[in-house]
């Protein structure tokens, strides 16, 4: 187990060196921070300073050793336009982000997990046909799409729920949540769905297909033979050994929701870290660039590693691998 995770922790430090460097020779071509940060009236001479003290006349593999240094410090750097530190902005942002895909992820599984269990066990019922219908338009349908139809309907024509925001927060210490109001919970409705639903899809799909084969295994067929419950042979059975590769998706999945709700977020004007990504774009902001990717490849990296270990602790067959190397 030890050598297991040392080699993973090497490897995890390895992607992300390589990430560091991605991040630092993509940004650095994207704009002049400068140009974004001064007036017309700024002087040559004014802008030319400027420049110095930000080491953008340094060369390219002195600025990324400082770059690499600061982060091993978890200095991030000023924002360029906002002038703070970037990691008090993404400290700020973080919780928004990271309560909005939790809470996709969690609609996504408890609607998801039932709906391909059913599928796949009563495969030609008319309910099962109308979750592939739906499960096709989750996955055909673009996210920004789906987003302003449930604007439309539920926030404009309905009035049921907030069009944009957040809703009222409550602060927790440094964390602020909007699952403690009414509010809250009214505007985080229409961007988990919206952000939740091609995982809801893929999750269906998926535990479908799962179950569809393992109810061809033999081991079902010995389990009929002996006597047993339907009921148990389904989730005792099937459910129990169809769970352990959709575990291992779904953590991934959270990866992706994180780093892929930028798009949800601008289209309800959440307040998290992708939409201050979007923003940094406009005004090539590059330190909260650079560090907002770098630390979206943390966050999968994070999740495969703990991904990894619970698929180490639940497949005996990897425990038999390690132990007959050795």
């Amino acid at each position: 187990m030890f050598s297991f995770l040392l080699r993973r922790l090497v490897q995890s430090g390895i992607v992300m060196l390589a990430v560091a460097l991605i991040a630092f020779l993509m940004f650095r071509y994207i704009g002049d921070p400068v140009a974004q940060m001064v007036g017309q009236e700024t002087s040559l001479a004014e802008r030319a300073q400027l420049r110095e003290q930000l080491g953008l006349n340094d060369p390219v593999p002195v600025q990324f050793a400082t770059f690499a240094g600061r982060i091993l410090q978890g200095d991030f750097g000023l924002s360029y336009q906002m002038g703070q530190p970037v990691d008090m902005l993404l400290a700020t942002r973080l919780p928004a982000t990271l309560e909005l895909s939790f809470t996709a992820l969690i609609l996504a599984a408890l609607l998801g997990v039932p709906m391909g269990v059913y599928t796949g066990l009563h495969p030609g019922s008319w309910l099962s046909r109308a979750f592939m219908i739906v499960s096709l338009a989750g996955i055909s349908l673009p996210t920004f799409f789906i987003g302003i139809m449930l604007i439309l309907v539920f926030g404009v024509e309905l009035g049921w729920l907030p069009t944009f925001g957040r809703g009222d927060v409550v602060q927790l210490g440094w964390w602020s949540t909007g699952l403690l109001t009414v509010s809250g919970w009214k505007s985080i409705l229409m961007p988990a769905f919206t952000l939740g639903l091609f995982q809801l899809t893929f999750i269906m799909r998926l535990i479908r297909s799962e179950m569809l084969e393992v109810l061809r295994a033999d081991y079902i067929k010995f389990a009929r033979a002996r006597g047993l419950r339907n009921s148990s042979i389904h989730f005792g059975h099937a459910l129990k050994n169809t769970l352990v590769p959709v575990m291992t998706i779904a953590g991934l999945q959270l990866g992706s929701i994180i780093a892929f709700g930028i798009i949800t977020e601008s289209v309800f004007q959440w307040p998290g870290i992708g939409l201050l990504f979007l923003q940094a774009i406009s005004t090539a902001d590059i330190p909260i660039m650079s560090t907002y990717l770098l630390l979206v490849a943390a966050i999968f990296v994070i999740i495969n590693l703990v991904v990894d270990l619970l698929y180490y602790a639940v497949d005996p067959r990897l425990r038999a691998d390690a132990s007959g190397r050795h």
